[in-house]
């Protein structure tokens, strides 16, 4: 028997339609005639995931009891009698009630899949093991049902449901995954914009990387060496160098000539010691690679071209880009170099670009940063054959051929062998040359010849003085060497250090930075920061970079402790003891870095307790005061009209009714208030846009205020507005209401609209004593009230309010000073271009009725890629905008914040 085949609908966050793509998927099997059964299927009463299960047989579920109380989980036993071609299975990575089959819903699923039934199943990105500190840290919320990346990446089939951050938050708002009591907490927590939009990436990179894997396993499995370009990618070469940022800016041109195209900038170190590159430089060029949308990559290898190749096949790369050498011409003598050598090699799969710059042949400044006594393994072996094979070939060529240059001649063309092997090997190839060049001076060229002996003294001093001088000059050469390689030691360290002090001085609080910098600069593997709370306490990762960092200093190849309880550790290596000076000053900057994170940390921390305290204190104020006043008044006058002991007449009664009723207003125009701010501070407002005269609107919205107070200039020949009707009342309602309160008795407040262009302006004109440049955008903050405002006259939101719904129409809320004293709010909205008032036909006979366009319906949900998703309900149904059409709301009381 087989095993059964395994399909995930995969999604961003609950509601993008998971369980109803699953259900879709069940329909179209059972009606092509498959036997097809649900064995889980949580619908969470909504009722269109409920009418998905109608017409598809459903296992019937096993019936726990756990602490008194009773729970139903899937039913494995039946599912493994029923023995179904398909299960459906819903949320995967469920904890069942303990007593069940198994403690996990995918170890059930597991079991159905062994006994060779096909399961499709469903599971957000937010449950996978390897994400959830990622998720944690986003979201803020640690989730304790998780099922391992393993079941997941072994599925036959990943399916992504998608859908964007505003759909889903629109789907949310209409009810129609959450009940309406839970969707404000849900919009203002877990569901805000910027949750979603970084869930939705990682659940679209987790499928393109799986896209990715699979394509590398085909590849493996079936030998193909080739490049295939299933998309461009691009490869740049870094050295370090200053070229390197010319480099990578034309690699991104050439990325952006394709959709989809790749950048990966990759610098190869060598394995022994320092790197050659400015450790500046370096960090430059992979902000830059950064900022364009690439990746940096680090790699160690001796052997440049063929590690660079080996990358760009690895990574499945269709070009490389390289910059034209900064060697010399005449070094050209000692090799191709490395383009060249990549071009020869590339083979036809990868295309090679050579980018001249301003620094070819300019040379590469001082040599590696490499001490004489680690020269590297190529130079010694080369030192030693100049210094031991060269000198033979010299005498072999001197005695065949027909030219006597000369005892003196000869020893300086044996003197220049050993001076060449100074410079490539050292001190020890040179004194090689210097001993066998003497013996091949006395045997060769110095009388009696073929005998070890010498019969005229003056060949002996001077076979003496060639061993001496080459003895010399090669012990010059090599303290030459070594005073260069100190030199250029000397240098590569202290720019590191001088970029470290400069990172101090600029407050970078980048640690996985910082850490990806040790691990380049001493060609590491991987880097970790350790610490522990004390010496019996576990060491734990504060940070780490690379494949595997160790989690103990005691496992590292090089660890430097920093204190009692922090300490860098490296693997990859051991290190000579003149590179931990360098490391030590890393390891420094780490704790600092370490330590201000912190600290920044915890003042994040201070600010947003300090400002829920200052947002907590005021809403206690407007509690304790604001809104206590109007109930007392309620309260008092209630108390009066059932007292038995006084007889009120119909005046005193009306008064008394009167006065509940105001206070009521008062009441209801606060908490309106504070639940348009509580929304517009979610994200939950959401516009019903039409078009619409204000002269049918503005007038409305004068309700709340004396029929005298207000003068109105609205010209019928105004253009249309495309405006939300309720959201634009409220908003004329809030700012007229507050210039009414600061007014002065008997000067009314003039409402005024014109037209400039494409925007039709609103200005509210009020002639008190106005408010100061710096203050003008203050009283548009929640819970602010300007100057003397008087207790009871409102919790200081009438004007955030009023910006807030201004905003969500597209349209702005700005204070300016009028001209002779007091202040003009300018509220701007957005014109409906070529709809004038004067222009729009009468329908029938009655005069002053006009042609209306119709409603839009309403946005509908958008369909997933993989099928359709769940449908949304009417438009408006649970919109956020529907208390502001009630038109019980026009009798509002004089009360706004300043």
């Amino acid at each position: 028997m087989g095993r059964g085949k395994l399909r995930i609908y995969l999604g961003a966050a609950p509601g993008v339609g998971k369980t109803y793509a699953m259900l879709s998927e069940g329909h179209r099997r059972v009606e092509r005639g498959a036997d097809c059964v649900v064995g889980f299927v949580e619908h969470h009463d909504r009722p269109r995931t409920e009418v998905m299960l109608h017409g598809l047989e459903q296992v019937e579920r096993k019936a726990l009891t756990y602490r008194g109380a009773a729970f139903t989980e899937m039913d494995v036993d039946a599912l493994l009698a029923r023995r179904p071609a398909m299960a459906l299975v819903d949320e995967l990575a469920h904890t069942n009630v303990p007593g069940s089959r198994n403690a996990k819903r995918w170890q059930d699923v597991e079991e159905l899949l062994r006994a060779g039934i096909d399961v499709v199943s469903t599971v957000n990105i937010q449950h996978l093991e390897s994400l959830g500190d990622v998720v944690e840290s986003i979201t803020g919320v640690r989730q304790r049902e998780t099922v391992p990346d393993e079941v997941v990446r072994r599925a036959d089939q990943v399916e992504l449901v998608d859908m964007s951050p505003q759909a889903l938050r629109r789907r949310m708002a209409h009810g129609n995954i959450y009940k309406p009591e839970k969707v404000d907490a849900a919009l203002s927590n877990y569901f805000r914009p910027g949750n979603l939009t970084a869930l939705r990436e990682l659940a679209l990179l987790w499928v393109a990387d799986r896209a990715d894997e699979y394509l590398q396993q085909y590849r493996g499995e079936h030998g193909i060496r080739s490049t295939w370009q299933a998309r461009e990618r691009i490869v740049v070469g870094l050295t370090g160098g200053p070229e390197g940022r010319t480099l990578v800016r034309r690699a991104s041109r050439i990325a952006a000539k394709g959709s989809g195209s790749e950048i990966l900038a990759v610098y190869i170190a060598r394995s022994d010691g320092l790197t050659a590159a400015s450790p500046k430089e370096l960090a430059v060029q992979r902000t830059l690679v950064e900022d364009l949308g690439g990746t940096f990559h680090h790699v160690i290898g001796d052997n440049i071209p063929d590690a660079l190749l080996a990358f760009a096949r690895g990574v499945n790369a269709t070009q490389i880009v390289l910059g034209s050498s900064r060697r010399p011409s005449w070094q050209y003598v000692l090799g191709p170099g490395v383009g060249a050598s990549v071009a020869r090699d590339s083979g036809p799969d990868l295309d090679v670009h050579i980018v001249t710059h301003e620094h070819v042949a300019k040379g590469r400044g001082l040599p590696v940063a490499r001490s004489a006594a680690r020269l590297g393994r190529t130079r010694i072996i080369a030192g030693w054959a100049v210094g031991t094979i060269l000198p033979v070939l010299l005498c072999l060529l001197l005695t065949h051929v027909d030219a006597d240059l000369g005892l003196a001649n000869d020893m300086l063309l044996f003197l220049s062998l050993t001076v060449a092997a100074a410079l490539l090997g050292g001190l020890w190839p040179a004194l090689a040359s210097a001993a066998l060049g003497s013996l091949l001076l006395n045997y060769f060229f110095a009388p009696p010849l073929h005998r070890f002996t010498v019969s005229d003294p003056k060949n002996i001093v001077a076979i003496a003085v060639f061993f001496g001088v080459a003895v010399s000059v090669a012990s010059v050469v090599d303290l030459a060497a070594r005073r260069t390689h100190q030199a250029a030691r000397l240098r590569a360290e202290s720019e590191i250090l001088s970029f470290l002090a400069g990172s101090v001085l600029r407050g970078e609080t980048a640690l996985d930075a910082l850490l990806e910098r040790v691990r380049e600069t001493f060609a590491m593997e991987s880097v970790a920061l350790l610490e522990r709370a004390s010496d019996v306490e576990p060491w734990k990762p504060a940070c780490s970079v690379g494949p595997s960092p160790v989690a103990r200093p005691e496992d590292a190849d090089v660890d430097m402790p920093i204190g009692d309880h922090l300490a860098l550790a490296l693997s990859g290596r051991v290190l000579p003891a003149e590179d931990r000076r360098v490391l030590g000053a890393f390891a420094a900057q780490a704790a600092v870095v370490l330590d201000r994170r912190r600290l920044v940390d915890e003042a994040e921390e201070a600010r947003r307790m300090a400002e829920g305290n200052r947002i907590r204190t005021a809403l206690l104020a407007a509690v304790s005061h604001d809104l206590r006043t109007p109930l007392a008044s309620i309260k008092a006058s209630v108390s009066s009209l059932r007292s038995a002991d006084v007889e009120w007449s119909e005046e005193d009664r009306a008064e008394l009714l009167e006065g509940i009723e105001d206070g009521a207003d008062r009441l209801d125009h606060l908490v309106g208030n504070l639940l348009d701010m509580s929304r517009l501070q979610t994200g939950t407002v959401t516009p019903l846009i039409r078009e619409i005269d204000l002269d049918e609107v503005v007038p409305m919205a004068l309700g709340g205020v004396p029929e005298d107070s207000v003068l109105l200039d609205v010209p019928e020949t105004l253009p249309m507005v495309a405006v939300d009707p309720g959201l634009l009342e409220r908003t004329v309602a809030n700012v007229v209401e507050n210039a009414v309160k600061y007014s002065p008795a008997g000067e009314p407040v003039l409402v005024a609209a014109s037209c400039l262009g494409d925007r039709v302006e609103v200005r509210v004109v009020d002639r008190g004593r106005g408010v100061p440049d710096e203050a003008k955008e203050r009283i548009f903050a929640p819970f602010q009230r300007y100057g003397d405002a008087p207790r009871g006259a409102g919790v200081g939101l009438g004007l955030a309010v009023a910006r807030g719904f201004a905003e969500a129409m597209d349209g702005t809320l700005t204070a300016e000073d009028t001209p002779g004293g007091g202040l003009t709010m300018v509220l701007t909205l957005r014109a409906v271009p070529g709809a004038r008032a004067v222009e729009r036909a009468t329908v029938g006979a009655g005069a002053g009725t006009t042609a209306r366009p119709t409603e839009p319906t309403g946005p509908t949900e958008p369909m997933g890629p993989a099928g359709p998703t769940e449908p949304t309900g009417p438009t408006g149904s649970t919109g956020p905008t529907e208390l502001d059409h009630d038109r019980d709301r026009m009798t509002r009381q004089k009360a706004g914040p300043r």
